[in-house]
């Protein structure tokens, strides 16, 4: 593959997706309790690894709490980075419900922000999810909020079935449920206590994104 070719490649199969799995996650009612350390995940494109995604968790007042996500992906060709990726956001939610999101995306050298606060005309109007991918609520929703547009993406979901996954450098037993609507479905696995542990998807050309916790 020329190096035009794999930066063609890289701006077919990752813009969209990275926006959904970019997306800041709210925690579990027992992670938000027991749970509040920084979580990393090992993201690899066809298991080379291509940068990580943290998360960090903060309590507020009573059951509201912040939510902050950084992701660095660069694709690389030879030693070239033919794709770069950072993604910054911070989410405050009220239970369940996200109450703000400021979010800044730059997307080899292409930059979008998205700002949003619950009120009647936006968005997040009701009890809204973006997602979420700690937050087992999200499971049941229909429609999330896509962190890097801003826009609410249609969304169905349903189990899978249980399995393993790589997770903690061991293999552990998973259920996977699978988010459809988005161009490429995303595979999200949950080990036995709910906690978020890997993600899937399968983007252009037939390529394998992941996410595996640390």
């Amino acid at each position: 593959m020329t190096h035009g070719a794999a930066a063609r490649f890289a701006l077919l199969c990752l813009p969209g997706l990275l926006g959904l799995l970019a997306a800041s996650a709210a925690p579990t009612a027992a992670a938000a309790t027991t749970d509040l350390a920084p979580k990393t995940f090992a993201v690899s494109l066809d298991d080379k690894p291509i940068g990580e995604h943290r998360f960090g968790f903060a309590a507020a007042a009573g059951d509201e709490r912040q939510v902050t996500s950084d992701a660095s992906f660069d694709v690389r060709l030879l030693g070239i980075v033919v794709y770069r990726y950072r993604h910054h956001a911070v989410e405050h939610w009220r239970g369940d419900c996200l109450a703000s999101i400021e979010a800044r995306t730059d997307e080899n050298g292409k930059t979008t922000e998205v700002h949003e606060v619950a009120d009647a005309d936006g968005p997040l109007t009701g009890c809204i999810m973006s997602f979420a991918y700690w937050n087992m609520g999200m499971l049941k929703q229909t429609q999330l909020l896509n962190a890097q547009t801003g826009k609410l993406e249609p969304v169905a979901i349903v189990s899978k079935g249980n399995g393993e996954v790589e997770a903690h450098g061991s293999r552990i037993a998973a259920a996977r449920w699978r988010i459809s609507g988005p161009v490429h479905p995303i595979d999200v696995w949950y080990a036995a206590d709910g906690q978020w542990v890997g993600l899937d998807s399968t983007v252009a050309g037939g390529r394998h994104l992941s996410y595996r916790l640390k």
